[in-house]
């Protein structure tokens, strides 16, 4: 395909040159392929997602009414955003295309009257795709369609919304078979993985991979401390905060990327509190209303803001080309991530992108400098794929008879051309279309879950129109979280805690909160009843969805932690800190799983390295004490941060070995998770994303006490009449893969017998510093006791540090 003149003279008039990478996907369309395009961010990647688009309407046989591309996007923001940008191009070449974005903020007027009258162009999202292709005009609307740009497929393709989205391409290939994919990312780890997820059939071979041209090297190094030491325990990089002060005032626009939207709200006031230039700096994370986020991010574009403090809200980016520096406050968990973020300086490909890490602590240190190599050798990380879920299935079937009735077979083999459901067979189809049917064995005597049914001919319908709209109103993948409160029998309130916290908890385990020792009796809807406990006890609490540690990235922190020649590049504390580990321990390398047990305060403590993430050494610590108690080796608690994994008891631990026997995953893990609130929190989930449970109703919205309370009713009544219903084993699903980590605790537990290393020590060590300070302060946001922190560190790193 050959750039028509007035898109030629556009790119000679703004001083650019058509980029190589833009040449090929342009070839790609010419030649009716597939497309991946992996480029740095900076590169044009979205252009050359369009240029075909603007090349067919700026040719001399323009196409005419109808819908000709889809984008889908991540974010409804990047969508406002593209569509800006796209305007630009499309109104300085004279373009007579018609560019809409449709999102759950789109008024409902001009939602029909796109279905009646699409435009050339419309951006959305894959929940608001989903919600399109349940209505009987889609059919109508999706015939002439000619390209699908996915942008950013990184960010969802691994997950559920990437499940909904794939079976939306396949549905949309069956609507227009000449319909040709297009994916985006600067930051794509294994192209080929994503080539299969793209591609028809999952066949890899069928997209064209394209890579864009190399940008500069990014300027990336570690912030270290002036007058003070890089602390042993926290995440908030709080002692970094008059630094990076001094280096917003030397920039005229710098964007601060934290990991948790608490961490965003801390280390905003910190700045505040040192502003005394009164510098205009604004926050930005998910939790704020669409409306303040707005005007951040207009105050942004139009160049008003020297600051931003952000969250992952920001990571797939407006594209501010003038933001001058990046700054990561605490770790970033993973190269991929760390990139994506470094992108959003300078946002242009021949421009360096410049950026600061500020480590929370020694290990985040090495993880800070792990990913700065990692950076600097252009290696990405990510999450894998994994199969399709069985809750997104039943949506999406129920999606299809919305738009009309179905053919059984026909249906089957669109759902098994999209990547993530190659693994459907005929008989889990059948139990798929009986669940959407009945609701499964067990609930089939109720008409409320008969929302389709079958003819002799294998066509199925729904059984009642209605049943549509309350689809539409519901159908969605995002089931947002609740929070739990604490209280006494006596309905005396302590508080609230996550309820993923409280997911993980089981009657008699020990929790400290609001400075108290507290029993749990139960968890009631969305209560954690308690009562005062006779014996302390700790459990790390999850705080909100925390960034897991890549196992790339966890795997080069063991690297430079046995790379002895390596230290001096490290600032002198941290050297001393690993070289007294290696006097009075040993160091956990590549392929050693390292175990230390020590006495401390009147306890017996043990410390597994493990380097999995928290999610799996939470899990971890859950099943070692269980076991614990079975062996009556009398545990009273343990903590957990990304690197390590602390135990203690009233026992000494002379042997960890039948600890970590993989065995733990076929006893204690079952247990834990049944008797656990883990599977009812999960069984809610895909309860509503399958569409068992409504949220909504018209005029109403279900409180999450109500939807607690309906899918507690049927949870317990399949868990009693239908062990093995669809959504019970959707449920467990989610709570290995998702909720536990089990992929990453079973690899551990596989490697425990080989590369185990047991060390006894008389007191702590260097290396059990950094976990033992956050005992007692889990359930605290990280950042708000950093100060306590540093001071009890000192403590212990005195007993820790000294040679004899």
């Amino acid at each position: 395909m050959t750039l028509p003149a007035s898109i030629t003279d556009w790119f000679t008039v703004r001083g650019w040159r058509v980029r190589r990478h833009q040449s090929e996907m342009l070839e790609a369309a010419r030649s009716g392929q597939h497309a991946l395009l992996v480029a740095d961010t900076g590169a044009g990647k979205t252009l050359a997602g369009f240029l075909p688009t603007l090349a067919a309407f700026a040719g001399d046989d323009p196409p005419g009414d109808g819908l000709h591309t889809l984008y889908v996007s991540p974010l409804k923001a990047l969508a406002h955003d593209v569509q800006r940008n796209l305007l630009t191009p499309v109104d300085e070449i004279g373009l007579k295309v018609r560019i809409e974005t449709r999102s759950g903020d789109t008024p409902s007027d001009r939602k029909a009257r796109q279905r009646a009258k699409p435009p050339h162009v419309l951006l959305t999202t894959p929940e608001s795709l989903s919600l399109l292709l349940s209505y009987p005009e889609a059919a109508t609307m999706f015939a002439g369609l000619r390209r699908v740009i996915v942008d950013e497929v990184h960010a969802f393709a691994t997950g559920k919304r990437g499940d909904l989205l794939a079976l939306s391409l396949a549905r949309l290939q069956a609507i227009a078979p000449d319909m040709r994919r297009v994916a985006l990312s600067a930051t794509v780890a294994d192209p080929q993985d994503f080539c299969a997820w793209l591609a028809p059939d999952g066949n890899a071979a069928s997209v064209r991979l394209v890579e864009g041209e190399e940008g500069a090297k990014p300027e990336l190094s570690i912030l270290h401390p002036e007058d003070q030491r890089v602390p042993w325990g926290g995440h908030a990089a709080a002692w970094a905060v008059p630094q990076l002060y001094d280096e917003i005032r030397r920039n005229n626009t710098t964007l601060i990327f934290t990991n948790t939207r608490f961490l965003a709200e801390y280390i905003f006031q910190l700045l505040w509190d040192v502003n005394d230039d009164k510098l205009p700096i604004g926050i930005h994370h998910g939790s704020l209303s669409k409306e303040a986020r707005r005007k951040v991010e207009g105050a942004m574009a139009r160049g008003e803001l020297r600051a931003l403090v952000c969250t992952a809200s920001l990571d797939l980016g407006v594209d501010w080309g003038d933001v001058d520096l990046v700054v990561q406050m605490g770790a970033p968990k993973g190269s991929s991530r760390l990139l994506q973020r470094i992108g959003r300086a300078n946002h242009r490909l021949d421009c360096p992108s410049r950026a600061l890490l500020a480590p929370g602590n020694r290990f985040e240190f090495l993880e800070a400098f792990a990913a700065q190599e990692a950076v600097h050798e252009g290696k990405r990380d990510g999450e894998e794929f994994r199969a399709g879920g069985l809750d997104v299935l039943a949506q999406h079937v129920m999606a299809c008879a919305c738009a009309g009735p179905f053919d059984e077979a026909a249906l089957f083999a669109e759902v098994r051309s999209a990547h993530p459901y190659r693994w459907i067979d005929e008989p889990q189809w059948q139990r798929v279309l009986a669940f959407v049917a009945t609701g499964g064995y067990a609930l089939r005597a109720y008409d409320r879950f008969k929302r389709i049914v079958r003819d002799k001919q294998g066509t199925w319908r729904l059984t009642h129109p209605e049943h549509a709209a309350r689809h539409r109103l519901n159908a969605g993948i995002i089931v947002d979280s609740e929070m739990l409160e604490v209280r006494f029998r006596n309905g005396r309130s302590l508080g609230k805690v996550e309820e993923g916290f409280g997911a993980t908890l089981s009657p008699g385990d020990t929790i400290r909160f609001a400075g108290m020792d507290l029993e749990v009796e139960g968890v009631r809807d969305l209560e954690l009843i308690v009562r005062a406990a006779k014996k302390p006890g700790q459990i790390p609490s999850y705080m909100g969805a925390r960034l897991p540690l890549t196992t790339h990235l966890s795997d080069r922190v063991r690297g430079l932690m046995v790379d002895r020649a390596g230290w001096s590049r490290f600032p002198d504390d941290v050297r001393e800190w690993l070289e007294m580990q290696d006097w009075r321990s040993r160091l956990p390398g590549p392929g050693m799983l390292l175990a230390e047990s020590f006495p401390h305060q009147n306890k017996h403590y043990t410390v597994y390295y493990t380097f999995e993430g928290w999610n799996a050494n939470q899990s971890l610590g859950m099943l070692i004490t269980r076991r614990m108690n079975e062996l009556g080796q009398v545990p009273l608690g343990f903590v957990a941060n990304d690197y390590s994994l602390a135990v203690w008891g009233a026992r000494p631990v002379d042997d960890p070995a039948p600890l970590l026997s993989p065995d733990i995953l076929a006893h204690e893990f079952v247990e834990w998770v049944q008797e656990s609130h883990l599977l009812r929190r999960a069984f809610r989930e895909v309860a509503v994303i399958s569409g068992l449970v409504e949220r909504q109703h018209p005029g109403k919205r279900k409180s999450g006490k109500q939807v607690t309370f309906s899918t507690d009713l049927i949870y317990d009544v399949l868990r009693k009449y239908e062990p093995d219903h669809l959504l019970i084993e959707a449920a467990w699903a989610d709570a290995r893969a998702r909720m536990t980590d089990v992929g990453r605790l079973g690899d551990l537990l596989d490697r425990a017998a080989g590369q185990l290393v047991h060390v006894e020590l008389d007191r702590v060590s260097p290396l059990a510093v950094p976990v033992l300070v956050m005992i007692g302060r889990e359930t605290t946001p990280a950042g708000a006791a950093d100060d306590e922190l540093l001071m009890e560190a000192e403590s212990l790193a005195a007993a820790a540090m000294r040679a004899n």
